[in-house]
């Protein structure tokens, strides 16, 4: 009887574990086919070849449970809604002297496919083990499979030598104000506007800082490098190379002075828009959005595209990407996650619908949803 009441238990378990689910539920625990939490945060989607793919930070248990100990995951799907767990796509190191030693920090990871080198290409925002969040590196990797094993290619100050485009001749004349160099800047507000601080001309010999950061890859084939810089207060978009592991040296600053975090790029009927954040840390804050007829701009800000009962602090998250669904005609979910500082494995994952209102973007609570709301 006891062997019979543990077989049943066992299956039963395993009934549970691979029940196929057919909604999102914003802010609940979301497990994989397998029935584990999945662990993907910061996350970035690549679709390739009829499936999806999510790769993400993986967090442990603890207060330091957001730095890199493990590397990056990924997660495949069919359908949006059930998540296979394929490992650990890119793994820290355990040598102390590595540049991606344990302990490091592995942001926001995100996988674009360069249809010219067949490649697989992985960057994310890199800082030194014990070093905080002053490095503002960027890192890449590289694969011949769309799941890994991701092999370390570099982290670098991005750009060195190069100057925004989009910069007037007089800013280029001015020298650098001793300001830009002595104050001790921490991530938030500064003390004049962006503009006068030339810190991307500070920047230019050792390269421009790189936080929160996204991919883009335009019709054409081209792709763009989308972070926050200058100290947090001016987000740049750069143009990569044609290999993806690099840059052209064309790139250019916008939003000056509104320090923009937790960029998302996605384009609709030939237009470009983004939903960012604020810079409050783990605090939740008003979502930003914004247009362009180009990439390049110029961009025209629509304020907070959250609408409903905690719109204030974006339904008490911060966005990772904007998804779009495939074989749906102007579908895209708003992916977010909802930190949890005090112990960062437990932080949810918040998906929503983007509606549209003329050309602004809108996103609304919802309980569940499924992907029918396209049609």
């Amino acid at each position: 009887m006891k062997q019979f009441v543990f077989l049943f238990l066992f299956l039963f378990s395993g009934i549970i574990a691979f029940a196929q689910t057919k909604a999102f539920k914003p802010g609940q625990v979301w497990y994989d086919t397998e029935g584990h939490p999945i662990n993907a945060h910061g996350g970035g989607f690549l679709f390739h070849e009829g499936t999806y793919y999510w790769f993400g930070q993986i967090m442990i248990p603890g207060k330091r449970g957001s730095d890199a100990w493990v590397g990056v995951s990924c997660y495949s799907s069919t359908d949006l809604y059930n998540w296979e767990n394929e490992g650990v796509a890119f793994h820290v190191e355990d040598h102390a002297s590595h540049q991606v030693t344990r302990g490091s920090k592995i942001e926001r990871p995100k996988v674009i496919f360069n249809e010219k080198t067949k490649k697989f290409v992985m960057w994310w925002h890199h800082d030194i083990n014990g070093q905080g969040h002053k490095n503002a590196m960027a890192g890449i990797a590289i694969s011949d499979n769309v799941s890994g094993p991701y092999q370390f290619v570099r982290v670098f100050r991005p750009l060195s030598g190069f100057l925004p485009f989009n910069v007037s001749e007089e800013d280029l004349s001015r020298d650098i104000p001793e300001m830009a160099m002595t104050y001790p800047f921490n991530g938030g507000e500064l003390p004049v506007s962006a503009d006068s601080l030339l810190l991307y001309k500070r920047d230019i010999h050792i390269g421009q800082m790189v936080r929160d950061m996204t991919l883009f890859v335009d019709d054409d084939g081209k792709a763009y490098h989308i972070y926050s810089s200058e100290e947090n207060s001016t987000l740049h978009i750069a143009e990569l190379s044609a290999d993806y592991l690099g840059y052209t040296g064309k790139f250019a600053r916008f939003f000056s002075g509104r320090f923009m975090e937790a960029p998302t790029l996605f384009k609709r009927n030939g237009k470009y828009y983004m939903i960012n954040s604020g810079c409050t840390g783990w605090n939740p804050n008003e979502a930003r959005s914004a247009w362009a007829p180009s990439i390049w701009g110029p961009w025209e800000e629509f304020g907070n595209p959250s609408i409903g009962k905690e719109s204030e602090i974006t339904f008490n998250s911060q966005g990772t990407f904007v998804l779009p669904v495939q074989g749906k005609k102007n579908a895209y979910i708003f992916v977010a996650d909802r930190w949890n500082p005090a112990n960062p494995i437990d932080g949810r994952y918040v998906w929503l619908p983007i509606s549209f209102e003329g050309e602004r973007p809108i996103l609304r609570w919802k309980d569940t949803w499924d992907l029918e709301i396209f049609d």
